[in-house]
């Protein structure tokens, strides 16, 4: 297995379309194949073990990707939002690497890596090369991708990615030549998180023209999506807020928009319901996956969204902020400390097991047990049909008073109350229960709810134990570019105010 087998099957298959496009810069399957080729001999003639870029969405993400599979090093994305500091730590572990990057830290970095090139330059060489490797190792257990995880809750760690997993979640997943020689799909998750990988995996396997948008801007992202004709796109769950915010404020269609992707976070029932409204024709999908898990172990499917819309069953309708059920190569089972598979509406941590499962990361020991499973530390519950509903990190599970509270479920209870945007559950310190409910809560601008309400609000819909005790109000929570709730920032914000 070798990610080139994809590229190459897309090239044969139909080597004349278009492939990607940034901006005005565009490649065809057989251009983007010939460019991994001259890109591989570069990087294999560098005798660099890596090849890193340090991109926005660009030509070079793609271009990378293949190219290290082709010479057979581990192709690395970085998050361009680093510090200098944090990225000299991440090369250092990566190193001797083949770092692509843009023109000022090319120069900035030049003493940290083997050999660096800037984007324009490496793209250049590429197009403009003739020379390629031979064959492409077929080694299913050759690193494809080193993927360093997002930190919210440490230093990252570099996700081992090897070819069988990344290839195996494509066959599982997608069907070869799917999309029509029209489809293109948005790309505008930073190419650093998995969806992004997978992004450009899937688009290629299936035929479908790839447009990048360098960063997220949602008015930005409206007008690319009208003007390129875009049929497909993946967002988190921020991302299609202000999506729709900006289509209903200036009274805007997406009529070529078929396939709606979204995952990353929680989604916010009243989001996803106003979505489907504005957006009827429009197919909508929740994926919920992990770096480890090379991308997508469950899926909420289109037919599962309209059922749950129009359901007049509270427990039918509740699935909208469901992930959905596991993929046919995915077991899941949601287990008790104990380890044991806990019954439907019971909280657990989610396990998994598949192919396209890693649960391995640089340097050291895989966190596979030895039948295969890996704990992913989500914490979540399965209903008596098989729908998964997340909760959080289980590192993220509130014990007050020697009881498990669920931040989820009272975040899911919280924004069904008109008058909330958004909100943040996290557990603060408290001399007689040990933690206490903290909610941070976001408005909307019009409406206005106050601390002794959004108590009584929990507490006709929940136990009184996880009513609140605190609650303070913000413009705007801390998130992640991917969509993840900072609740770490949180608890730091409340720690340093007084209750």
């Amino acid at each position: 297995m070798n990610l080139m087998m994809l590229l190459e099957m897309a090239t044969e298959g139909f080597g004349d379309r278009i492939a990607i496009q940034s901006q005005d810069a565009k490649l065809s399957y057989s251009e983007l194949f010939a460019a991994a080729g001259a890109a591989a001999h570069a990087v294999a003639a560098s005798g660099a073990e890596r090849l890193a870029v340090l991109d926005v969405n660009s030509l070079a993400v793609p271009v990378g990707l293949f190219a290290a599979a082709w010479v057979g090093v581990p192709f690395v994305p970085l998050n361009y939002r680093l510090t200098g500091k944090e990225l000299e730590a991440l090369l250092a572990s990566i190193a001797p690497a083949y770092l692509v990057t843009d023109t000022d830290r090319a120069g900035a970095l030049a003493a940290t890596v083997r050999t660096v090139v800037d984007r324009e330059g490496f793209l250049a060489a590429a197009r403009g090369g003739a020379d390629r490797p031979g064959e492409w190792s077929m080694d299913a257990d050759a690193i494809g991708i080193l993927l360093f995880t997002s930190g919210t809750t440490g230093a990252p760690k570099a996700a081992v990615l090897r070819q069988k997993h990344l290839v195996s979640y494509i066959f599982g997943s997608i069907e070869f030549g799917a999309a029509d020689a029209s489809d293109a799909a948005l790309v505008s998750v930073p190419p650093y998180h998995i969806a992004g990988m997978a992004a450009i995996l899937s688009s290629v396997y299936s035929g479908r023209r790839i447009v990048q948008l360098s960063s997220f801007d949602a008015a930005g992202w409206v007008e690319t999506a009208r003007r390129e004709r875009v049929t497909h796109a993946f967002v988190v769950p921020t991302m299609l807020t202000r999506i729709v915010d900006v289509l209903a404020r200036e009274g805007l269609t997406l009529p070529h928009l078929r396939a709606v992707s979204y995952g990353g976070g929680k989604m916010p029932q009243p989001v996803i319901e106003r979505a489907m409204a504005l957006l009827p024709e429009a197919a909508f999908t929740n994926a919920y996956g992990l770096t480890e898990t090379s991308s997508t172990i469950t899926v909420l499917g289109p037919e599962d969204h309209r059922a749950a819309a129009a359901s007049a069953d509270p427990a039918v309708r509740r699935r909208l902020v469901s992930v959905g059920r596991a993929l046919p190569s995915i077991e899941l089972e949601v287990r008790d400390e104990e380890g044991r598979p806990c019954p439907a509406g019971v909280s657990g941590e989610i396990h998994v097991r598949g192919e396209q499962v890693s649960g391995e990361y640089l340097g050291l020991a895989s966190r596979l047990t030895r039948d295969g499973w890996f704990p992913t530390r989500d914490a979540g519950t399965l209903d008596a049909e098989g729908y998964l509903f997340l909760e959080g990190r289980i590192d993220d599970v509130i014990v007050r008073g020697g009881e498990n509270l669920s931040p989820g479920e009272i975040e899911e209870v919280l924004l069904a109350h008109p008058a909330i945007a958004d909100c943040g559950v996290v557990g603060v310190p408290d001399e007689q229960w040990g933690e206490a409910v903290a909610a941070v809560i976001v408005t909307h601008p019009d409406r206005t709810v106050t601390p002794d309400e959004v108590r009584e609000f929990v507490k006709q819909r929940l136990r009184s134990s996880r009513a609140p005790a605190r609650v303070e109000f913000r413009r705007e929570l801390p998130y992640n570019e991917t969509g993840k709730l900072l609740r770490r920032k949180l608890r730091e914000e409340l720690a340093r105010t007084v209750a």
